[in-house]
């Protein structure tokens, strides 16, 4: 059986090679403490459970949901943007709903790319960026991240053949899986180069509450939006889910906010794929973007917790990483004997001790040499498996 040749890219998949040694290590007898996921463990709040349990009994939501269908979600994704970021947005034509951020980033670049037209992402970045890339035969040109630069690309590096060439850019911070925040200056810089050479925009802003540092006081976010650099929305698109900020994983809803031409051409592409979510997930979405905000104030300090934990811990046993302002993960630089093979790091680790965590290679070339571990389990796990994993470093 032949296939295409756009599969070639998606066969080799750290994270499934990941899968298996855990998988590996549970058969074995070890007591898995997985920190390689980024999926909250967290609790969907009540008022929200409470929206989607009563639309099941409502005949009217059982059917297929169009665009037209999503108009009260979209006004209350609008009206949450504006109240936190203060830049009005048009819920008919500038607003829509996705099933997940990741559907965004994945389907957008088929509206996009021309076959051998580049895009430009983060090194390392989310897997999901580059595979959409690949599904619409586009190539992909990395932007290293470095630390001496605070994880932000440096885009003056950037050859001026690719640039003769791309068509997108991919940004996304508070950042998987450095954790690093990129401060509105940034922002700027990235839109008026993207201006300047026709490039479009994306932001991709899953951690948008996720954020440890205070607010300020020109901002009710303490970090900005791709949009207050682009208030006129002229190249950008941000793309937001609920999985983190309302532990609503599992329910599958995001949106995207941003250049009208650029809802509408993703607005074609996923007719063409699929109907909207259960409007009764909708409904619990409206409830948790509209409800209060105790919820997602308490899991931001209970992720606080556990990072201020695991970071001690990670101390106490010499291992120096920089304590994040963001995200729910340790971007850890490995030891010397293992800064070359992180992902042989990551297998033997849950093979010895069943700590599962994400190789840095996993994400991008410059991944390379760090680990990431993603703060998904209760401060008494945490320590439990600093210790397996100080154990195995000796």
């Amino acid at each position: 059986m032949q296939f295409a040749t756009r599969l070639q890219p998606l066969i080799s998949n750290v994270f499934a090679d990941m899968d298996t040694a855990k998988t590996m290590a549970v058969a074995a007898g070890r007591e898995l403490i997985d920190l390689s996921l980024g999926s909250s463990d967290l609790p969907t709040q009540n008022h929200i459970l409470e929206a989607i349990s009563q639309s099941l009994y409502d005949p009217s939501t059982h059917g297929y949901l169009l665009f037209r269908g999503t108009q009260n979600f979209r006004q209350a994704a609008a009206q949450w943007y504006e109240q936190k970021f203060g830049i009005p947005v048009n819920p008919e034509t500038e607003v829509l709903p996705l099933i997940g951020s990741q559907e965004g980033t994945a389907h957008l670049p088929l509206a996009i790319l021309n076959p051998g037209d580049f895009a430009l992402l983060l090194d390392p970045g989310y897997p999901s960026h580059a595979g959409g890339v690949y599904l619409a035969n586009g190539q992909i040109y990395p932007m290293p991240l470095k630390p001496e630069n605070n994880f932000l690309p440096v885009f003056s590096d950037i050859p001026v053949t690719v640039l003769a060439q791309s068509r997108l850019m991919v940004l996304s911070y508070p950042h998987n899986p450095t954790s690093a925040i990129a401060p509105l200056s940034f922002f700027q810089e990235a839109v008026a180069f993207c201006q300047h050479h026709n490039i479009v925009l994306v932001h991709d802003f899953p951690y948008v509450d996720l954020v440890f540092t205070e607010e300020t006081p020109n901002l009710k976010s303490p970090v900005p939006s791709i949009l207050q650099a682009d208030p006129e929305k002229s190249v950008s698109i941000e793309f937001f889910t609920l999985s983190k900020s309302y532990n609503m994983g599992g329910f599958r809803i995001g949106y995207a906010i941003g250049n009208s031409e650029l809802i509408q051409a993703l607005k074609q592409i996923k007719a063409t794929i699929d109907f909207n979510q259960y409007l009764g997930i909708l409904n619990g979405a409206i409830a948790a973007l509209t409800g209060p905000e105790n919820g997602v104030k308490s899991a931001l300090a209970i992720f606080r917790q556990r990072r201020d934990t695991f970071i001690k811990a990670l101390h106490s046993i010499d291992w120096n990483v920089p304590t994040p302002e963001a995200t729910m993960y340790i971007w850890a630089k490995l030891p010397t004997q293992w800064s070359h093979n992180s992902r042989e790091f990551c297998t033997e680790l849950v093979k010895k001790t069943g700590v599962a965590a994400s190789p840095g290679i996993g994400f991008g070339k410059s991944g390379e040499g760090y680990v990431r571990f993603a703060l998904v389990q209760e401060t008494k796990i945490l320590a439990t498996a600093v210790e397996r994993i100080s154990e195995f470093l000796k």
